[in-house]
């Protein structure tokens, strides 16, 4: 028997179409983002944004918690102000590797999501669940108002959703999560893969250079005010149009075809 101390934190694999799987593999430990997971995942993302081939990525998670968070017992026993800006500072890196990336990440959830464990989830592009995982920024449980977790959140659920969730600590249902915006799918846990495959399925079928400049404009314009995203994201479309995938697109539309890139 494979002795659990000696396997990988962090798993990564690549398929043929250019998907990567990169899966927290921490179970006993409920896949919590300790210092060296964090410089994997940085590590990771790194080698997905250099694959010129890359399509997607699924972020899982092994056991029967997706994360829960940081590593507490590592924090408590580094109790300095710097120790922890630094900490926070990884992840962050970690956080927006994951909105800068030019391919769409999909978290594949199968259980509790907490703290910086939810911050991951709400920082991926798409979010599938198993029935009965939950979600929860429940810093505040021990005293510690989960600010950098809430940044992801408000952009992905209503504020004053967001804002009782991070001052009660109380957890959503997978339900509640997708109701909510925090999730795209909801899943039996026989069906997850499933769910979490017609979602990557549909990435690959469209082309990866519309998607990429698609997920830029995306996250650049919700941070400017109107005047200034209607502007950047015409400049994103006539970029886009001009590119051989987009006008041979327009081209099998008006002959009533599929385009040479789809998928037959």
């Amino acid at each position: 028997m494979t002795d659990p101390a000696a396997q990988p934190e962090v798993l990564h694999e690549r398929d043929a179409r250019g998907v990567h799987r990169i899966t927290l593999n921490r179970p006993a430990a409920f896949n919590t983002l300790s210092e060296s997971v964090l410089a994997r995942l940085q590590v990771l993302l790194g080698e997905v944004a250099a694959d010129d081939e890359a399509r997607a990525v699924v972020l899982g998670a092994e056991g029967k918690a997706f994360c829960a968070g940081h590593d507490l017992k590592q924090m408590r026993a580094n109790p300095r102000q710097d120790y922890y800006q630094q900490l926070f500072d990884q992840c962050s890196r970690v956080m927006l590797a994951i909105q800068k990336l030019p391919v769409p990440v999909i978290a594949r959830v199968q259980g509790l999501a907490t703290a910086a464990g939810c911050q991951l989830v709400a920082q991926c592009d798409l979010a599938v669940a198993v029935e009965g995982s939950k979600f929860g920024v429940n810093g505040i449980d021990v005293g510690l108002f989960c600010s950098t977790p809430s940044v992801p959140l408000v952009r992905n659920v209503p504020a004053k959703v967001a804002m009782e969730m991070l001052l009660t600590g109380h957890f959503i249902s997978a339900q509640e999560a997708q109701a909510r915006g925090l999730l795209n799918r909801v899943a039996a846990p026989e069906a997850l893969d499933a769910a979490v495959e017609q979602l990557v399925a549909a990435i690959v079928a469209r082309p990866r250079e519309a998607i990429a400049m698609g997920k830029q404009l995306f996250y650049a314009q919700r941070e400017l005010g109107i005047d200034a995203a209607y502007q950047l994201a015409g400049q994103t479309m006539a970029c886009n149009l001009v590119l051989d995938v987009a006008q041979e697109g327009l081209q099998a539309f008006i002959d009533k075809r599929k385009p040479a890139w789809a998928a037959s």
